[in-house]
């Protein structure tokens, strides 16, 4: 599970992306890969969601590809038989963090308060999602719950963007964050996959920068 996690924090930066065709989702993917970021959150917001995470495992077998907003068991078991490689939750749901934690499947759930890093914790979780991140009082609110759980590490999601990414990774205590500027939804609707891949690779560069 660690090793997964830790090759995502790998990236810096993982797009989280709202397919509402599955057959964008090879071109997509390629973009991606082709940017530099070999990893991505496909929101099962949509019903094309498993039908285009199959396509993407089974066309990149080498690309990280996980299930964002995984609200159910039926819907983490249903992105786990398309192949992902993780789970990730907007909120803390005992019942799906427990299932993936059972069948040894990496999850990210959302937390925004204490008490719900605590839940985490206790089950032995290392990386957690900060969402919704700008909204909920950013790097400010992430530092002070750091503060009394050393051995975790967050992902922002939500608002994040290029103006404020160097904020974010420039912080110890974050392991990688999500977001969808590079794959905004008229890219995607109009077919403008080159300008993901050129939006991808200014994400690369900007997180070697910081990192190097």
């Amino acid at each position: 599970m660690n090793a997964i996690l830790e090759q995502l924090s790998g990236y810096g930066v993982v797009p989280v992306v709202v397919l509402h065709h599955a057959e964008d989702a090879r071109p997509l993917a390629e973009a991606l890969c082709e940017g530099g970021l070999k990893c991505a959150e496909i929101t099962f917001r949509t019903g094309e969601a498993e039908k285009s995470i199959r396509i993407m495992t089974e066309n990149y077998p080498n690309m990280l590809v996980g299930a964002g907003t995984v609200l159910t068991v039926e819907q983490a078991e249903r992105a786990v038989a398309a192949g992902v490689k993780f789970i990730v939750s907007p909120g803390f749901d005992a019942e799906v963090v427990d299932y993936c934690i059972a069948n040894a499947i990496p999850v990210i759930p959302g937390c925004i308060t204490p008490s719900e890093v605590a839940q985490g914790v206790k089950r032995g979780l290392k990386l957690l999602k900060f969402f919704p991140a700008e909204q909920a009082g950013g790097l400010e609110t992430i530092r002070a719950m750091a503060a009394a759980y050393a051995d975790v590490k967050f992902m922002p999601t939500g608002g994040i963007s290029p103006k404020n990414l160097e904020q974010y990774l420039s912080y110890e205590k974050i392991a990688v964050c999500g977001g969808s500027w590079m794959v905004k939804a008229e890219f995607v609707e109009n077919q403008e996959f080159d300008k993901i891949k050129e939006m991808t690779e200014q994400a690369v560069k900007i997180v070697k920068e910081i990192r190097g």
